[in-house]
């Protein structure tokens, strides 16, 4: 049966291994991830699969803490909103507010850790079912249209691309989000500093712990850029 073939396609490509890629691509995938940070015009479009993965963390968190997700907004000026249920305080609501910022680095590491093993289609399909996922909570039409289209993109490299472009898309995701990942860290201070971000996650964590606020964007940077770190090691060591 072609349904059946194709789930055991996809099936091999998870857990099955391909070949690492050469030394100089794995440097041509981080020189465009840097470009892509970089770049401002290329980052206001590529700021979206930012914002894609700090609202799903906040999304995962919430249910893990044992919230109840209630949905997720994403709009065209890459700002996001995820709405979750339960108690406006304690643990499960500190968890949700500071696993966004955190987000996009803890999966740029996960993928880097796979990409060592040679997983590189593990790491696209798993993408696909992460966005798949997200596109169930949605709640704005530009959110299903950004979400739609990223996952389309990644599941047609997955399905028609040759194994160099899979490989190439996998290392340019990995190296996007582990450099992106402490940007909006310190644009979020530099709007903190300007009195614009009184809502701000790290604000929600100050209120929610007494702590400061510029500690919580210190531990998010700190994440950030740690995740960074082990990750680009584990990058450039795989290949």
């Amino acid at each position: 049966m072609p349904h059946h073939s194709a789930l055991d396609r996809i099936w091999q490509d998870v857990t099955g291994t391909q070949p690492l890629p050469a030394h100089g691509s794995v440097v041509a995938t981080a020189v465009v991830a840097l470009a892509l940070v970089l770049v401002p015009r290329l980052w206001q479009v590529a700021r979206h699969v930012v914002t894609i993965a700090h609202e799903g963390a906040h999304g995962v968190a919430a249910l893990l803490s044992g919230r109840r997700l209630a949905g997720i907004r994403l709009h065209s000026d890459t700002s996001g909103l995820t709405v979750s249920k339960g108690r406006r305080t304690g643990p499960g609501m500190v968890v949700t507010a500071f696993a966004g910022y955190v987000g996009p680095a803890v999966l740029g590491l996960g993928a880097a850790l796979l990409l060592r093993e040679r997983h590189a289609l593990a790491v696209l399909w798993l993408a696909v079912l992460l966005l798949g996922l997200l596109l169930l909570q949605i709640r704005n039409f530009y959110g299903l249209y950004v979400v739609l289209v990223a996952g389309l993109a990644v599941a047609a490299v997955s399905w028609w691309g040759s194994a160099a472009a899979q490989s190439l898309a996998a290392y340019t995701g990995a190296w996007f989000l582990l450099v992106a990942a402490p940007r909006p860290v310190l644009e979020l201070q530099r709007s903190r500093r300007g009195g614009l971000a009184r809502d701000s996650d790290a604000d929600l964590l100050a209120r929610l712990t007494r702590l400061p606020g510029l500690l919580w964007v210190a531990v998010f940077l700190v994440v950030t850029v740690g995740c960074l770190v082990v990750g680009g090691r584990w990058l450039w060591a795989g290949a």
